[in-house]
C-alpha cells in the first residue's frame, strides 16, 4: 500500500503544481481586449440581510465612486431583515439625493439569488453589478475600471481580485489569496475564470436575462452565472487592476470557509456536465478547476489513510512518510494548501446534508 500512497500523494500535489506552472505562462499573455472610453449605464445591486452595521458604509462606498452618477442606479434588495437595514437605506437615500437609490423588500429570506432576481426585475442598466454589503471597493475608480472592460463586446462579465481585511485563522486567508488571485488573472487571460466574487461581479444585463437570471438552487450564483456566460463564448474575467477588500469573520472562520467551499463544489459539479460546450481555451480551465475542487482533495486523504493503516501494522517507512507529511505544516504555503483541502472535503460531506443557500451570518 505504500507505493499506492506515494503515487496518490504525488498525483495530489502534482496536479495543482502543473496548473500553477501553466498559469505562470498564461500570466505573461496580453489581454487581447479593448478598453474604451464608452461608459455603459449600470445598476449596482446590494443584497442585504441584517446589514444595519454595514449598509451605510457600503452605500458611501458606492457614492464615492468616480463613475458618473447620471449613469448609475443603486438597488438595495433586503431579505426580511429584523435590524432595520431597509429603513437605514431609505434614510441614506433621502440624505444623498445625487444617487438614484431604490429599496426593494422581500417578505421572506429565500437566499441571495432570489433577492438578486427580485432586484433584476427593476434594473435598467446595461450592466448589472452585484456587491456584498460588508465589502469595500479598494479605490474610487474601482467601478470605472471594472466597467471599462465592457467596451469590448466580447466581454460578458467582470469580477474583482480580493484582499482580506484580516489574516483569518493562522494566516490561512492571507496566504490563500496571493495564490488564488494569480490563478484568477491567468485564467482570465487564457479565456475566462469560472470563479467570481460577490464583492464585485458585473454582468451584461441582456446575458443575465437570457439565462433567466441567477440560479436559485445552488450557492455560487455569481460564479455559475459567469461560467454560463463564458459557455456562450463570452469572456468572463478578473482584471489585475480591479480590487476589493473582503471582510473576514472574527468568529466562525472555519464554518465560513466550508460554506464557501460547498457553494463552489455545487457550482463545479453542475458546470462540468457542460464542459463540451465550452470554448477550447476555457475547457481546459474548467476541467482543471473541477478536478481541483471535486477530486484532488480526496487523493491526499486516501494517501494519508493508506500510510496510517500501514503505520498501524508496524511499518516504520509508512510512519516516517506520514510524519514527513506533517512536518511542513510549519510552512505557511503548505499549511494553507492543506487547510484548503480539508475545507473542500468537509464541504463535500456537508453538501450531502444541506446546500446552505440561506445561512446564519458570521460576525465580521
Amino acid at each position: 500500500m505504500i507505493p499506492a500512497a506515494v503515487a496518490l500523494a504525488l498525483a495530489h500535489f502534482g496536479a495543482p503544481l502543473a496548473y500553477r506552472l501553466a498559469a505562470g505562462r498564461w500570466l505573461a499573455r496580453p489581454w487581447g481586449l479593448e478598453r474604451g472610453p464608452r461608459r455603459p449605464t449600470v445598476t449596482v445591486i446590494v443584497p442585504t440581510y441584517n446589514e444595519a452595521k454595514f449598509v451605510e458604509a457600503k452605500l458611501d462606498d458606492i457614492a464615492k465612486q468616480s463613475y458618473p452618477k447620471e449613469l448609475m442606479e443603486v438597488i438595495v434588495v433586503d431579505s426580511a431583515s429584523s435590524d432595520g437595514t431597509a429603513q437605514i437605506a431609505r434614510r441614506w437615500a433621502a440624505e444623498h439625493p445625487q444617487v438614484k437609490l431604490l429599496v426593494v423588500e422581500e417578505p421572506e429570506r429565500r437566499g441571495k439569488a432570489h433577492a438578486l432576481n427580485a432586484a433584476l426585475k427593476a434594473a435598467r442598466g446595461e450592466v448589472v453589478v452585484i456587491t456584498d454589503a460588508d465589502s469595500t471597493w479598494a479605490a474610487e475608480d474601482t467601478l470605472e475600471r471594472a466597467l471599462s472592460w465592457f467596451a469590448d463586446p466580447r466581454v460578458g462579465a467582470v469580477t474583482c481580485l480580493k484582499k482580506p481585511a484580516g489574516k483569518g485563522a493562522a494566516g490561512v486567508e492571507e496566504g490563500y489569496r496571493r495564490f488564488y488571485n494569480a490563478i484568477r488573472v491567468a485564467e482570465s487571460k487564457v479565456w475566462a475564470t469560472p470563479i467570481f466574487h460577490g464583492e464585485l461581479a458585473a454582468f451584461r444585463r441582456d446575458l443575465l436575462e437570457a439565462n433567466g437570471g441567477f440560479p436559485t438552487d445552488l450557492g455560487a450564483d455569481d460564479s455559475h452565472t459567469a461560467t454560463l456566460i463564458a459557455l456562450k463564448g463570452y469572456r468572463a474575467i478578473a482584471p489585475d487592476d480591479v480590487w476589493c477588500i473582503e471582510a473576514v469573520p472574527r468568529k466562525g472562520y472555519h464554518k465560513w470557509r466550508v460554506r464557501r467551499a460547498q457553494h463552489l463544489i455545487q457550482h463545479f459539479a453542475r458546470a462540468i456536465k457542460r464542459v463540451r460546450e465550452a470554448p477550447g481555451p476555457f475547457r481546459k480551465v474548467l476541467l482543471a478547476e473541477a478536478w481541483l475542487h471535486l477530486a484532488n482533495p480526496w487523493l491526499l486523504a486516501a494517501a494519508a489513510l493508506l500510510l496510517a493503516l500501514e503505520a498501524a501494522r508496524g511499518s516504520p517507512l509508512a510512519a516516517a512518510l506520514l510524519a514527513l507529511g506533517f512536518l511542513p505544516l510549519a510552512c505557511k504555503p503548505y499549511r494553507t494548501w492543506v487547510a484548503m483541502q480539508l475545507y473542500l472535503m468537509a464541504a463535500a460531506i456537508r453538501n450531502l446534508k444541506t446546500k446552505e443557500i440561506a445561512w446564519e451570518k458570521e460576525a465580521k
